[in-house]
């Protein structure tokens, strides 16, 4: 028989399959294990969708030109000029880094943890993969100095390390990497020859845009860069599945933007026509769009502040988060009074939350991080409750106040406290 390709499924997709049926036999669970952007569809969304399901042929596989204009326009409003050739947009940003992992050559290099994708897909692509780590100073990049070590090294085995992948915000850790680190990052690029992907679906969830720099890798780089992004995020349309890509200037960004609309030909055709209808309106960005999207990174930011406290209140070391909806505890300081409990790992940590306390993190190890590390991943967007508290807590003031997000706090701050015998 011949050699089939087999990996794992997704483990966050696994683990939220879980839960629901968990929840479905009668399991009281709080749910932190899934990065799913829990909000009610705004109702202008929802008008666009039904506009636009006359749009059912097939259509141009890169997008109509007006959605990429509307695209080009979401881009330079965030210093990043754009022309409508040089976008397109997908069925998600994932199957637009899968597609960019096939056409580009070469050995792909992580920060390490990184989103649980990238490197499945970089294998799928028939590539190595090299972790590098990511100081808590770094903001969720890889170290410049780390990184051009294990360029070193990489090379010295005979593998090509050729792609840079970065997530800004970063999506486990939920930090941004400060702009001096970027500068840093791109100018090694440079040397080393490196194209990048610049992750940036989380860059409309700044917790506090007016403190913290967003600096993007395509300001830098322009001539090395491609941006993905997508509505999954910051708008709560994961099931909706509209991502896009924003390629360079030049013959770098001509032949990888031709090589992927290729992929895309083969793979997955073109956005469905109501979707774009969709993406075409939102990417536009008018005022009750820019409203949702304040609203939301303003609650993500409250209830991801709120469980970074829990954590370090019981004990954690934990960077701050300043964007997307995570937070990534380490419990390292409290290894040996775990290590009474049976827990000496990632795995362990998590498997001792879920049956102690009902709550559900996707553990370290999942994510690339040092299996035996005491860490793992905690999403907040799941806490906000059912579609009528969510929209009571995109209102609130202090959504944290809020009686249901409250209780599931609590439940998080009695579940942290009773991992050292502390409850």
């Amino acid at each position: 028989m011949t050699a089939v390709t087999v990996a794992p499924p997704s483990p966050n997709l696994a683990l939220n399959q879980l839960v629901d049926q968990r929840r479905a036999e009668g399991a009281s669970l709080v749910h932190l294990a899934f990065g799913e952007a829990r909000l009610p569809v705004l109702p202008q969304l929802a008008e666009q969708l039904a506009l636009g399901a006359a749009r059912a042929a097939y259509g141009p596989v890169a997008g109509a030109e007006s959605v990429r204009r509307a695209v080009a326009g979401y881009f330079t409003r965030r210093r990043l000029p754009t022309e409508a050739d040089r976008v397109m947009v997908a069925p998600g940003s994932k199957p637009l880094l899968m597609a960019l992992q096939l056409v580009i050559p070469g050995d792909v290099l992580l920060p390490q943890p990184a989103w649980n994708t990238y490197a499945p897909q970089a294998v799928y692509a028939g590539k190595k993969v090299f972790g590098v780590p990511i100081p808590t100073e770094c903001g969720g990049v890889p170290a410049p100095g780390a990184l051009r070590e294990t360029i070193r090294r990489a090379r010295a085995t005979g593998a090509d390390p050729r792609l840079l992948v970065l997530t800004l915000p970063d999506n486990p850790t939920g930090t941004l990497a400060p702009p001096s680190v970027i500068r840093e990052l791109c100018a090694l690029a440079r040397a080393e020859d490196l194209l990048i992907i610049s992750d940036e679906i989380y860059r409309d969830i700044v917790h506090d845009p007016g403190t913290t720099g967003f600096l993007s890798p395509a300001e830098v780089a322009p001539e090395r860069t491609v941006v993905t992004s997508g509505l999954s995020k910051t708008l709560g349309l994961g099931g909706w599945r509209i991502g896009v890509a924003r390629f360079p200037q030049g013959d770098t960004g001509e032949l990888l933007r031709d090589a992927v609309l290729a992929a895309a030909g083969e793979i997955w055709s073109t956005l469905a026509g109501p979707m774009q209808q969709v993406a075409e309106y939102a990417f536009a960005e008018p005022p009750e769009i820019v409203a949702r999207m304040r609203a939301s990174a303003r609650l993500h930011g409250a209830v991801a502040r709120a469980v970074h406290r829990i954590a370090v209140e019981a004990g954690a070391a934990c960077r701050p988060p300043t964007g997307g909806f995570y937070v990534y505890p380490d419990f390292e300081p409290l290894r040996d009074l775990l290590a009474g409990r049976k827990v000496t790992d990632s795995a362990s940590l998590a498997g001792r939350l879920l049956d102690d306390s009902g709550i559900v993190v996707l553990a370290g190890h999942l994510l690339g991080d040092d299996p035996h590390a005491l860490r793992f991943k905690a999403a907040t967007s799941l806490l906000y409750g059912n579609e009528q508290q969510q929209e009571e807590a995109l209102r609130a003031d202090d959504p944290t106040r809020l009686p249901h997000i409250a209780g599931e706090l609590a439940r998080i701050a009695e579940g942290f406290a009773r991992l050292k015998g502390a409850a």
